[in-house]
């Protein structure tokens, strides 16, 4: 993983346009025109994950597909949480304190062991979903009417904001193409067409690739399906044909310029599947075989789907391992979490592979995903060097 990391300075990201300095280069006196990350990549993340996996129990494994949350800026508390082997945190608003340097004990109390650093996560779109404080950069309400390179411009300097504090996944790219301004996600959306909305996506990802793991969401697309699924489940008729035309092509656009996650909506598309995406193999096939992303799936808050009232959804656990069978790799908690869901889940997920209702080899391939962005992530540690052709953007 080869991120360029940038001080954010004055409501500006310093961003350097030359090629990444070498170790041995991190030498010199510093310069005035801003300074540039030399990351220290391992070789074979993949291939690692894949051995550290293989050594982990089965219940271990189920732990670390599960991303936590609790409300607490506590380091004892958040740290203790975390023991329990968690793969991911996700930061909410209670989470976050007055002050950069407490921000920094937050997350840095969220790493129990050094050597493999969590996925500690927020929802930093800017604008209307902003988590931190100090970010006054362009959002989705302006950017939709303003050039690409505007979009460019204010994530980089997002992604550099989010890595400064921490924080190695932003679950801040908002791909869905909205129908209409009535629509609850039209404010957060890049754009306003397929083509604007891929535009910037792509933009946007390629921006944030530099500093974060970006996120492309909320898959596969609000715009099609009314509502809003922190309440419902969004539904809507439209084809699997017109839905490639359509909806589809700000996420193609997002993957291929290098997204590492795919967040995955509680939608449901019933001339595709009438499950929600969330819990569809369907929709999880086409993500992985259509389109070719190979990176970590994510669900949306797992909580959410308790939210809707539909009787079904109403247990968390079972909702979990719905999501793992289906395909996805990282399960996501928030609404309704308590210190004890991660560990319910997980047992949940446990007992499921014991009595061969879930395939121990689709827990395996999902805590490979999961592991092998944990080790891209943690390997990209920096040496700050003078860069002499760095410019302000945003």
């Amino acid at each position: 993983m080869s991120r360029r990391r940038a001080w954010a300075v004055g409501g500006a990201a310093i961003l350097c346009g030359a090629a990444l300095l070498g170790p041995s280069a991190a030498t010199g006196s510093t310069s005035d025109s801003g300074r540039v990350a030399v990351l220290a990549t391992s070789d074979g993340p993949r291939e690692r994950a894949g051995h550290l996996v293989d050594d982990m129990s089965v219940a271990e494994q189920a732990m670390s597909v599960v991303m936590g949350h609790i409300p607490s800026t506590d380091p004892a508390a958040l740290g203790s949480y975390m023991a329990q082997g968690l793969g991911g945190f996700i930061l909410m608003g209670a989470n976050i304190p007055a002050s950069a340097a407490e921000l920094t004990a937050v997350t840095g109390s969220l790493t129990v062991d050094p050597e493999l650093p969590p996925l500690v996560a927020v929802d930093q779109e800017g604008g209307i979903v902003s988590r931190l404080p100090a970010d006054g950069f362009a959002a989705s309400t302006s950017l939709k009417d303003l050039p690409v390179a505007a979009t460019s411009a204010a994530f980089a300097a997002r992604g550099s904001l989010v890595d400064s504090a921490g924080i190695g996944v932003n679950f801040g790219t908002v791909a869905d193409v909205p129908a209409d301004s009535s629509s609850f996600i039209f404010g957060r959306a890049l754009g306003t067409d397929p083509s604007t909305s891929a535009e910037r996506v792509g933009a946007a990802t390629a921006a944030q690739e530099q500093f974060v793991a970006s996120t492309l969401k909320h898959f596969p697309g609000h715009g099609a399906a009314p509502g809003d699924s922190h309440h419902a489940i969004p539904t809507t008729t439209e084809s699997l044909e017109a839905w490639r035309q359509t909806d589809a092509v700000p996420f193609v656009s997002g993957i291929d310029a290098g997204a590492s996650l795919l967040m995955f909506g509680h939608l449901a598309y019933t001339a595709v599947d009438p499950a929600p995406a969330s819990l569809s193999p369907r929709w999880h096939e086409i993500a992985r075989d259509d389109l070719g992303f190979d990176g970590v799936i994510v669900t949306d808050d797992l909580g959410m789907l308790q939210s809707s009232g539909v009787p079904e959804y109403a247990d968390p656990v079972a909702n979990g391992v719905a999501a793992l069978a289906a395909g996805s790799d990282l399960l996501l908690f928030i609404a309704g979490s308590t210190p004890e869901t991660a560990g319910q889940v997980a047992a949940g997920i446990t007992a499921a592979v014991e009595t061969g209702s879930l395939p121990a080899e689709r827990l395996a391939d999902a805590a490979t995903r999961v592991m092998t962005l944990r080790l891209q992530s943690s390997a990209a540690t920096a040496e700050w060097a003078p860069c002499a052709e760095c410019e302000p953007v945003g």
